[in-house]
């Protein structure tokens, strides 16, 4: 299956928006205090879900991230990752990477961030992209965030993704959520509903009860009259994008993703941010957190690049064509 990159028609051209941050040097500088501690700093770092690519690949950007900075796990910091099963042991799990006392801890998505504001208000939390930290409550704002959560911070998207699935499926009408039935948040399920009325979409919100769901929350969507997928982000539906892709097309069912390796594995439609370039970009603040800046006083960045992908194999599969129009604003297109 190849890849086209197309340089034209990108989405918000630039490179992340350096909201009051400057290029700060690393590790490396023999002059920073902090190179030759009495202890090696600690860093957490979460995941709440199953070990999957996924996983795997964003840890890695931010371990390469620190290293661009001349910060070497094992020599320079020692990573402490914990990982929830995502049965519920979110809790615990974060209350056993607190009970460490790392320097800073690097989270994902805003659920971990609030599991973790939950039991710590004193160790810097950075996240690493996933989510609106205004939105969800931990900043106050995006210029002085004034807790102990600063980082990257993505917007809500469904309203553009939505867009995006009727530009290139005019027919779909009523688009159906994939979700894991446990992270309902009614906060996002409101904004995605008012994103769907606006374009004139019904939006119908329900879930799967886990992997082994997926197959009969699929059947059940076609006999409720769907004709489109909307896929919320979540490490659910991450480690799952390749099965969930997979019976999309099985029932005849166009979708979008925000996840940027979406459209590779077979969905549809794929827009959002890059999320290892945020979990690299994520490696500055803890940097600067180990010299000593304090969460409160770190200006919160937002993607400004966004990559809208589409799998024309897919496409095929489900018996459609993709306007020139919709094709135009691809910045990634599988064939």
């Amino acid at each position: 299956m190849g890849v086209v990159v197309l340089d034209r028609r990108r989405f918000l051209q630039g490179s992340l928006a350096l909201t009051g941050l400057g290029l700060f040097t690393g590790c490396g500088l023999p002059s920073l205090p902090w190179q030759q501690p009495a202890r090696v700093p600690r860093i957490g770092y979460t995941w709440n879900g199953p070990v999957s690519p996924t996983f795997t690949s964003l840890k890695d950007a931010f371990v390469e991230g620190m290293r661009d900075l001349g910060c070497v796990e094992n020599q320079t910091f020692v990573l402490e990752v914990r990982r929830a099963s995502g049965d519920g042991s979110l809790a615990d799990t974060m209350a056993e990477l607190v009970s460490l006392q790392p320097d800073a801890i690097v989270v994902p998505a805003a659920q971990e961030g609030r599991a973790l504001r939950a039991v710590t208000t004193t160790i810097p939390i950075v996240n690493a992209g996933a989510a609106d930290l205004v939105t969800y409550g931990l900043a106050a704002s995006f210029a002085r965030p004034g807790g102990n959560v600063t980082g990257l911070s993505t917007p809500l998207l469904a309203r553009k993704q939505l867009e995006l699935l009727k530009a290139a499926v005019p027919t779909v009408t009523r688009v159906v959520t994939v979700l894991d039935t446990s992270r309902v948040a009614e906060l996002e399920a409101e904004a995605d509903e008012a994103a769907a009325r606006s374009l004139g979409l019904e939006l119908w919100i329900t879930g799967a009860d886990g992997p082994a769901g997926l197959e009969s929350f699929f059947e059940a969507a076609v006999r409720g009259g769907a004709n489109g997928v909307y896929v919320v982000p979540s490490p659910f539906t991450s480690a799952n994008q390749a099965k969930i892709a997979e019976f999309a097309t099985l029932n005849r069912l166009p979708g979008i993703a925000q996840q940027s390796d979406a459209a590779h594995l077979g969905q549809l439609l794929c827009y959002g941010p890059d999320r290892a370039v945020l979990h690299r970009r994520a490696a500055t603040y803890v940097d600067r957190i180990l010299k000593g800046a304090k969460p409160a006083d770190l200006p919160i960045e937002q993607p400004t690049v966004f990559n809208f992908g589409i799998n024309l194999k897919t496409a095929e599969a489900l018996g459609l064509t993709i306007p020139e129009t919709a094709l135009a604003q691809a910045t990634v297109i599988i064939q």
